[in-house]
């Protein structure tokens, strides 16, 4: 536990190998003297070392994403799968990368393997970019000498939970994104445009209309106590932040409000299962045992509750009991996955039976995405006509009755 508060940083080094010749490349370390002594352990005499220097905008578009690491799977897959030597292959890779951090990473991995390191010991190194699962997965394509089918199989599995959690994200980012837009141009209209009328208004000496009233006095509310307001959600954010990443019990309990929340609540669940089957299936297909499978898998699903049940089910497992009992006693799992595992199971062909649920649970994400995104429009367009149609109502209801005045 203590490991995941430590603050790591990359430092770009310098030294020479046991042969003498030059050796470079970055390491994520907590300080200079951790890299020192790294290095010595590899038998790399250490030269120059100095961390390095990375702007925000580094942050947002120099960070490797799972997309950068599916692309580097497959050129790998592809170099290896033509003969080309891993150590060449790495360092061809390396030269056609456009980010920085990850051309340097690369680099790294490349000494390292040239230096007698496994390529899984050498990824292992860089767990923000190369998990649990993808490092699982290397080592048992290198122990069986299938290490360019592995690294498609990896590939393919990062591209279609990537394509899964991009359109979850895109569901709910769209009327997020929307309705906050409106109350800005809501609290703007408030604090700027609704001040002038109320003046306005005031030189009428009229009685206003009850919506006109109301609206005047949360301007004025807004312009008394906005920037506390703004402060207040600024703060409160902030330390839910810090909360949610320090308290295993809140992202629980996130966790489960996201699977009950109405419309999106089932389009996780269904996120959740596409990823434990894909992952499942991956792992399972390629030779790692089910329970050593079943450690990556809980990191993998994406929701704390679906992790702890499959951190759960592999205990069960472990004590031999059929995966497919151990998934109906969590009673997270529908019974059409719980039917296709036990059927998986007793056949011997478990991967395969895993791979077809993925596969429908995929195609469910994906439609109920699209019809998602259907309803929401016309309902994203009644917010819209209630916040600003009707701000713009109230306020001209006083010039519409002044008008009928004048006209009667």
């Amino acid at each position: 536990m203590a490991e995941q508060t430590v603050k790591l940083e990359y430092f770009i080094w310098e030294g020479k190998d046991k042969k003498g010749g030059k050796a470079n490349g970055i390491m994520e370390a907590e300080n200079s003297a951790m890299v020192k002594a790294e290095l010595r352990r590899r038998g790399i005499v250490p030269g120059k070392i100095k961390k390095q220097s990375k702007s925000a905008l580094d942050g947002i578009f120099n960070k490797p994403n799972a997309g950068d690491v599916a692309v580097f799977s497959r050129q790998l897959a592809t170099m290896i799968n033509s003969g080309v030597p891993l150590v060449n292959a790495l360092d061809i890779i390396a030269g056609g990368i456009e980010k920085s951090t990850m051309r340097e990473i690369i680099t790294a991995i490349k000494n390292d393997v040239g230096g007698g390191t496994p390529l899984a010991s050498a990824l292992s190194r860089y767990p923000e970019q190369f998990d649990e699962l993808f490092c699982n997965l290397v080592n048992v394509g290198e122990q069986s000498g299938s290490l360019d089918i592995l690294l498609k199989n990896i590939a393919d599995y990062k591209e279609r939970i990537e394509s899964i959690k991009s359109k979850i994200k895109k569901a709910m980012f769209y009327p997020i994104a929307v309705i906050v837009i409106a109350i800005i141009i809501t609290v703007i209209l408030m604090i700027f445009v609704v001040p002038a009328f109320a003046e306005l208004f005031g030189s009428f000496g009229a009685e206003l209309p009850l919506p006109t009233k109301v609206v005047i006095a949360m301007s004025e509310f807004l312009q008394a106590w906005g920037w506390a307001i703004l402060a207040g959600l600024i703060v409160s954010g902030y330390l839910f932040t810090r909360a949610y990443k320090k308290s295993a019990a809140l992202r629980a309990a996130m966790s489960r409000l996201s699977l009950r929340l109405p419309v999106f609540g089932p389009i996780f669940t269904k996120g959740a299962m596409a990823r434990f089957a894909r992952t499942m299936a991956t792992m399972f297909g390629a030779g790692v045992p089910l329970v050593e499978a079943m450690s990556s898998v809980s990191g993998a699903v994406g929701n704390v509750v679906y992790a702890k049940a499959v951190l759960e089910m592999r205990d069960q497992v472990a004590t031999g009991q059929p995966l497919n009992t151990a998934m109906r006693e969590t009673q997270l799992f529908p019974n059409m996955v719980i039917q296709m595992t036990a059927i998986g199971e007793e056949a011997g062909s478990l991967d395969s039976m895993l791979a077809k649920v993925a596969d429908f649970y995929e195609e469910q994400v994906n439609d109920a995405i699209d019809a998602l995104s259907s309803l929401m429009e016309p309902i994203i367009m009644a917010i819209l006509g209630v916040l600003i149609g009707g701000l713009v109502i109230a306020m001209y209801m006083p010039i519409f009755q002044m008008g009928s005045v004048v006209g009667g």
